[in-house]
């Protein structure tokens, strides 16, 4: 055979092993997309199961919600203060937890027929014990800001309870009688608060110059400053009230006027958990409802009205317990309990209490000029 003969059989020889392994290849291909398609198909499967679950039933395990966790444990977990005359105290004489903050978790667990329990929090440590589950509501002096109702925090605010602002305290012998004097002064105030920015906020804006002595702990700062460390602590007029009846001379000292910031304080819950936050919403409104309405601790039981919307709030119709998940009678349990707002006001920030006026302020009902406002019961 010739050198062309021999180089045309060469060329066959090739060709022919081309097209086995194209043709391997392509059987080792339709057998992959076999084994995918048949993946596809029981995936497709699998979702057609999970759209088609029962009505009535989750398709998936569901997270255990707040309400469901209080209900099963018999118990609300408040974490709350224990250094706060008027908001949130211990009392050393009889070991129970009181003030006005207090009694917005006793609200809360009368509205739900449980107990409670009050886990005394630090302002560094009071976030994180509500996002890990350590407490089921937190109320405790805490302001509502964008940050804090934000993915930082991850918490909801309900309605707001008290509308406070930031000041200073400071003591009379001193002669400080504005911002302005307090200008080189050394300034007592508690890490972890909103207190520290605004406090900067306020001198930055007047151009006056400031040292801080910052503690972890309100009680340890309030008595740096009353022991002489500083010239002045700030933090929200309502706490200075209280904390100025706990110092070694309170007629030693005075509040400022001047008002720094807006301050407005309430209970949070858990991002995410809408059902539980709709609890702590509506019964921090039906505080404010019964004030409104001439409902108080001592009359509720036996108030009678026809106005429908008192008898929707007393749970004579309109089923509206069910849609929170309470009984009809829950706002009847819950001003049997603490009271309307201006009772709970009253007992530990009015007369009974720090003394802080409320005629004509802000934490006044909407119908005396005030913030305090219910929205439809209906």
């Amino acid at each position: 055979m010739g050198a062309i003969g021999w180089l045309g059989l060469l060329v066959s020889v090739v060709a022919i092993a081309l097209a086995v392994f194209l043709f391997l290849q392509n059987q080792n291909l339709r057998s992959e997309m076999d084994d995918l398609n048949a993946q596809v198909a029981a995936l497709s499967s699998q979702r057609g199961q999970v759209v088609s679950a029962p009505a009535g039933e989750s398709a998936a395990p569901q997270q255990t919600s707040t309400l469901e966790t209080v209900l099963a444990r018999g118990k609300l977990i408040l974490g709350g203060n224990s250094a706060v005359p008027g908001f949130g105290a211990l009392d050393a004489s009889s070991g129970e937890f009181n003030g006005f903050d207090i009694d917005f978790g006793k609200a809360i667990a009368a509205a739900l027929g449980v107990d409670m329990e009050v886990v005394p929090l630090t302002a560094g440590e009071r976030f994180t014990a509500l996002q890990t589950g350590q407490v089921d509501v937190l109320i405790r002096n805490t302001t509502w800001t964008l940050t804090r109702d934000s993915r930082d925090v991850v918490a909801d605010f309900a309605p707001t309870t008290f509308y406070d602002g930031q000041g200073f305290i400071v003591r009379i012998s001193d002669g400080i009688e504005s911002i302005e004097d307090l200008d080189g002064a050394t300034v007592c105030v508690t890490s972890g608060t909103t207190t520290e920015g605004n406090l900067a906020d306020a001198f930055r804006t007047r151009g006056l110059d400031f040292t801080t002595q910052v503690f972890s702990e309100t009680e340890a700062s309030f008595g740096a400053y009353d022991a002489g460390a500083c010239d002045c602590f700030t933090s929200d007029k309502s706490q200075l009230a209280s904390l100025r009846t706990t110092a070694s001379s309170p007629d030693d000292h005075m509040i400022l006027p001047i008002t720094i910031s807006k301050e407005p304080l309430g209970p949070l819950t858990r991002h995410g958990d809408d059902e539980w936050a709709d609890i702590v919403r509506w019964v921090v409104y039906a505080t404010f409802f019964a004030e409104e309405k001439g409902i108080t601790q001592a009359n509720v039981r036996s108030f009678e009205s026809e106005d429908p919307a008192v008898r929707r709030f007393l749970g004579v119709e309109g089923g509206l317990g069910a849609k929170l998940g309470l009984e009809e009678g829950w706002a009847i349990e819950v001003i049997a309990a603490v009271g309307n707002y201006g009772e709970i006001y009253e007992r530990h920030l009015g007369e009974g209490g720090l003394e802080i006026p409320r005629t004509g302020s802000l934490n006044d009902l909407w119908t005396n000029g005030g913030l305090i406002y219910a929205p439809a019961w209906r």
